[in-house]
């Protein structure tokens, strides 16, 4: 890690001092760091609105921008991900220098003027849904597998809002104690999409207390080609055989992504030699 990052984790730490203002979630020399930086920002109503901001420093920082995610209750996703567009742009501006502490202080000046600009929510989002939708360029699709799901019933509906919000389609399927998500759609949604499975409390542990996903793996991700069907929704499926299963992936032109990643899990366990580490593929996408 370049010394001037260090510095400026540092000084973000010293910074937000405050009970649950900052946490590392993960950090390593190859895959970067990923934190939360929990803040208040005015909203439209003069009120304070806490904003939960988790950022990807990747190795390259401050050579490359960071990667970003907003949260916050009292927005919808879509207010969520147009702020997240905006804190983007405006570090597209700030050049190749340490950058965290001033988009969080950009954002608590200017959400309330974000929030009340005419495009952001549904008119937004619809134009962007437009966008990706006609650019077959920026479709990717990316395989994960989940340990369990504990909460079965909440797990989904999160799943299935998340994937709405994000404007992505495809599939979450159940065989047996086997748990697959297959998504199709941007492929910055698809990273926005990791970044909220490992950050919100979407299960629950053994004791029934609330809990972040911690045991999902990117089995596999590609750019969708020609043969690939193109999913017009994003369903959730359960399958009573194998077959059934396989016969999923083949119509939607995935034959060669089931044969080599999702046999294993049947047949060795976890496939572990076809796993890929969630923060290095957050840095290789970003």
């Amino acid at each position: 890690m370049a010394e001037r990052v260090r510095e400026e984790l540092a000084a973000l730490a010293a910074i937000f001092c405050g009970p649950d203002e900052w946490e590392v979630l993960s950090h390593s020399e190859t895959d970067g760091t990923v934190f939360r930086i929990r803040s208040k920002a005015e909203g439209l109503t003069d009120a304070d609105v806490p904003l939960e901001l988790v950022f990807h420093l990747p190795v390259s920082y401050p050579s490359c921008l960071p990667g970003v995610s907003v949260n916050c209750e009292h927005l919808t996703r879509a207010q969520c991900v147009t702020v997240k567009e905006k804190l983007l742009e405006r570090a597209e501006n700030l050049g190749s220098e340490p950058m965290v502490h001033e988009l969080v202080l950009w954002i608590q000046q200017n959400l309330r003027y974000i929030l009340n600009q005419p495009e952001t929510g549904r008119g937004s989002e619809t134009c962007a849904l437009a966008a990706s939708t006609a650019v077959d360029d920026g479709l990717w699709v990316t395989l994960l597998h989940l340990d369990h799901m504990r909460a079965k019933t909440k797990y989904v509906k999160t799943v299935e809002k998340w994937a709405s919000d994000l404007r992505l389609t495809g599939r979450l399927m159940f065989m047996g104690k086997i748990i697959l998500i297959l998504l199709q759609g941007d492929r910055s949604n698809i990273k926005e999409y990791l970044i909220l499975q490992k950050t919100s409390k979407v299960d629950v542990d053994s004791s029934g207390k609330k809990c972040r996903e911690k045991m999902i793996s990117v089995l596999a991700e590609t750019k969708v080609q020609t043969e690939h069907k193109r999913f017009l929704a994003f369903e959730v499926k359960e399958y009573s055989s194998l077959d059934e299963l396989q016969k999923e992936f083949e119509t939607a032109g995935l034959k060669k992504l089931f044969s080599e990643f999702v046999l294993g899990l049947f047949y060795k366990g976890r496939n572990v030699s076809h796993k890929m580490n969630l923060a290095c593929w957050m840095e290789k996408v970003i």
